[in-house]
């Protein structure tokens, strides 16, 4: 099926992933959960759709531009959630753009991020959703206390061009109980403002099929989970026949017994670790270490004979999905009784 592809290639099974994005849909409907899958895992409209036609909400993105990219391709991608801080006149000025096609939102942890999004929407003719963004474990964005929460709903309430949304977070895995536990302090406490919290949005893969711990949260956004990936399949998330996304590559060279090399490096395969060892799975080589990685070659290891053999070709589960997706330009979609396509990947790059 593949041996016409040229490698390094990335291949999407779209059985599986229909698979996947079909099981947590079922998980979420049975809790009363609304989804609004991350695209960052796999860029592309098609494959949006196919969230929404399970279930799905609408979609969230990281960027600016990415939600510009998807927006442009599908006009059934009308409801977004951008989830990360917007600041500077180009990208203020795209988000009016887009705030006039599709129902927007958009999030923020500090006042100068809110004043400066009233700014733009306050003569702009149309109203910006804003969520708070409340930091309940991971230390990244967000703040950090129920009580700041309030003082940023009440600040975007009353700024013109704006509308608070509700409270938005990105848990650290196993964070459940910190999430409810924030959220509910904040929701009480805005509500006690007189601000009502028309949602509570949380994310997060790993505990995906935990999210009813949280019972706060009306809203999930899952995002490597249309794929899976090593990361997940060691997490116990996933098993190896739910990763729908894979790297096809060739052995170049095998110089010495125990080692071999392919022509995926880390411009393919990604240099991130997340707590694993090695960059990838070979499927079906289970006693093969992807030990070392420079920008075009990978090295193969094996404790005995690694019986491989120049021009042979392997597949790899990676360690983390979403940044393979945003190495190549295109991907090689295949399905039961279905050749290969090749689907450009139109949000590939958008990092502004």
């Amino acid at each position: 099926m593949f041996d016409r592809i040229q490698t390094p290639a990335v291949l999407v099974d779209i059985d599986v992933a229909k698979r996947n994005i079909t099981r947590f849909q079922a998980y979420a409907d049975s809790h009363g959960l609304k989804v609004r899958p991350h695209i960052k895992t796999h860029k592309l409209p098609a494959i949006a759709e196919l969230q929404l036609d399970a279930g799905a909400v609408g979609i969230t993105c990281q960027k600016v531009s990415e939600a510009e990219a998807m927006i442009a391709a599908s006009d059934r991608l009308n409801d977004v959630l951008i989830t990360y801080n917007i600041l500077g006149d180009d990208k203020l000025a795209a988000l009016v753009a887009l705030a006039r096609k599709v129902k927007l939102a958009v999030v923020a942890d500090n006042a100068t991020v809110i004043d400066g999004i009233a700014a733009a929407f306050a003569s702009a003719g149309v109203t910006l959703e804003v969520f708070v963004e409340c930091n309940t474990g991971a230390d990244r964005c967000g703040v950090g206390s129920p009580q700041e929460a309030v003082e940023l709903a009440a600040r975007i309430a009353t700024a013109p061009g704006l509308r608070f949304a509700g409270l938005m977070t990105y848990p650290p895995v196993g964070g459940a109980a910190r999430v409810q536990a924030f959220m509910t302090a904040a929701k009480t406490l805005i509500e006690a403002r007189g601000i009502a919290v028309p949602a509570i949005t949380s994310g997060g893969s790993p505990d995906m099929m935990k999210a009813h711990l949280a019972p706060v949260a009306t809203e999930f956004r899952p995002g490597t989970y249309v794929y899976n990936d090593r990361s997940l399949v060691a997490r116990g998330v996933a098993e190896w026949e739910d990763c729908a996304l894979t790297v096809l590559a060739t052995v170049v060279s095998v110089p010495a017994p125990d080692r071999a090399i392919i022509d995926a490096g880390s411009k393919t395969l990604t240099s991130d670790l997340l707590g694993l060892v090695g960059h990838g799975h070979v499927l079906g080589r289970p006693d093969i270490t992807i030990d070392q990685l420079s920008e075009e070659h990978g090295r193969l290891r094996c404790d005995g004979d690694i019986n491989l053999t120049v021009g042979q070709r392997i597949r790899i589960v990676p360690n983390h999905a979403c940044v393979v997706t945003n190495m190549v330009d295109a991907v090689h979609v295949y399905g039961s009784g279905k050749a290969p396509e090749l689907w450009p990947v139109p949000a590939r790059g958008k990092i502004i």
